[in-house]
C-alpha cells in the first residue's frame, strides 16, 4: 500500500502526523517546533525537513513552516495526476490558502516538468505554479524543463502533427 495513496484537495482536512527527534510546543506563542530528521503527514502530503514550526490559531494548524538543506515536500494533487515533488530550503504551507510557497533554490517538478525560480508559489486546489526570479541579482531566471514526450502528446491531442 501506497504511503500516498489518496492525495487530493481534501488534504487539509486529514489528521496532520509528525514524527521528530524533538518538539517543543509554546502555548502563549501559538506554535511547536519539530526538530531532527522530521517527517510531517497530512493524507497525500508528505514533507521532510530539518525543523518544521506549526502555527496554530486556536486548536487548528493554519502555517507550516519547513527548513532543510533542502526541506522536500510530496503530494498526490488527484488520483489521475502524477505527484507534485517539491524542494526549497524553506517550504512554507498555508492552510486557509491551500498555497505551498517555496523559497530559496526552489524546484517543483510534476510529469518529467520541471520549473525552479527564487521563489515558486503552488496552488494546490487549481494545481497552479507561479515562479519567480530575485530580480536584484544580475542573471537570475527563471527556468522551466518541458520533456519532448509532453510537447508530443499536446501537439498530437490538438491534431497538430508532431515533428521529429
Amino acid at each position: 500500500v501506497s504511503t500516498q495513496a489518496l492525495a487530493l484537495p481534501d488534504d487539509r482536512d486529514q489528521p496532520i502526523r509528525i514524527e521528530a527527534d524533538e518538539a517543543l510546543r509554546d502555548e502563549k506563542q501559538g506554535f511547536t517546533r519539530y526538530e531532527g530528521n522530521v517527517k510531517m503527514d497530512q493524507g497525500s502530503l508528505h514533507i521532510e525537513a530539518d525543523q518544521i514550526t506549526v502555527y496554530h490559531d486556536e486548536q487548528q494548524a493554519d502555517r507550516i513552516l519547513a527548513r532543510g538543506k533542502p526541506a522536500k515536500l510530496q503530494q498526490q494533487p488527484a488520483l489521475d495526476k502524477a505527484p507534485v515533488k517539491a524542494r526549497a530550503e524553506i517550504i512554507e504551507y498555508h492552510k486557509a490558502e491551500d498555497r505551498v510557497q517555496l523559497r530559496q533554490n526552489a524546484h517543483i517538478e510534476q510529469d518529467g516538468s520541471i520549473v525552479t525560480g527564487d521563489s515558486i508559489d503552488y496552488f494546490i486546489a487549481e494545481q497552479l505554479v507561479k515562479a519567480d526570479s530575485d530580480k536584484a541579482t544580475e542573471g537570475n531566471r527563471v527556468q522551466v524543463v518541458i520533456p519532448a514526450t509532453t510537447i508530443r502528446e499536446e501537439e498530437t491531442a490538438s491534431g497538430t502533427p508532431a515533428s521529429d
